[in-house]
């Protein structure tokens, strides 16, 4: 019996050293796929991988090595995602304007919502479409929304009421997304699986 469980001891020993071993190798190899994405400048896809290098094993050299690199990603991005979404855009509703529905609801509109964003603001009006006087509603701090250092979520902001949201801008950088993904509130981050709720904006000419 003592020698059956000193097998199993050895066994299971064996075990979890060859797991450990897989997954120090799997993590390397994350690690170098980032590093090589990194060279050729492709930032996204760079950070996607150091992400997944980061968890893999938090406590190795490659990990820390990782959350540097994950840090220093992230503010590369927000700086060029927020070079290009600097001004002023109009909300054209809650599905592409393209559509039929809402190319006739913008069209049928009184008013314009504005939203204007610069280095640290954004500020939110209502302009009317007649007069063209635009009136401020609110204005918000761009705060980025960074729950887990390890993630690879660089452009989500949060907001004053606890929304968080990603945005996404088309490839001609003129209509701009935001999906609301999660709120902040007393029990913490609660993510938003289904039913998003989507607004899309057009860049003001």
């Amino acid at each position: 019996m003592k020698n059956f469980l000193i097998l199993i001891i050895f066994f299971c020993s064996v075990t979890t050293k060859s797991q450990n071993a897989d997954k120090e190798k799997f993590q390397k190899n994350k690690y170098e796929l980032a590093v090589s994405y990194l060279k050729k400048s492709n930032y996204i896809k760079a950070l996607e991988q150091f992400s997944i290098a980061s968890k893999i094993k938090p406590e190795t050299e490659i990990a820390i090595n990782s959350l540097q690199e994950i840090d220093t990603l992230k503010d590369i991005l927000r700086k060029e995602i927020l070079e290009k979404i600097s001004g002023t855009w109009i909300m054209t509703g809650n599905k592409p304007i393209w559509t039929v529905d809402s190319h006739k609801e913008f069209k049928e509109k009184n008013n314009d919502e504005l939203i204007e964003v610069n280095q640290d603001k954004i500020l939110f009006y209502k302009q009317d479409r007649k007069s063209k006087i635009k009136t401020l509603i609110k204005t918000e701090d761009l705060v980025y929304f960074n729950n887990d250092r390890a993630d690879d979520l660089y452009s989500a902001i949060i907001l004053s009421d606890g929304k968080i949201w990603d945005y996404y801008l088309d490839e001609n950088n003129t209509v701009l997304r935001a999906i609301n993904i999660a709120k902040k509130g007393r029990k913490g981050v609660e993510k938003i699986e289904t039913n998003n709720k989507e607004v899309y904006y057009t860049k003001a000419k």
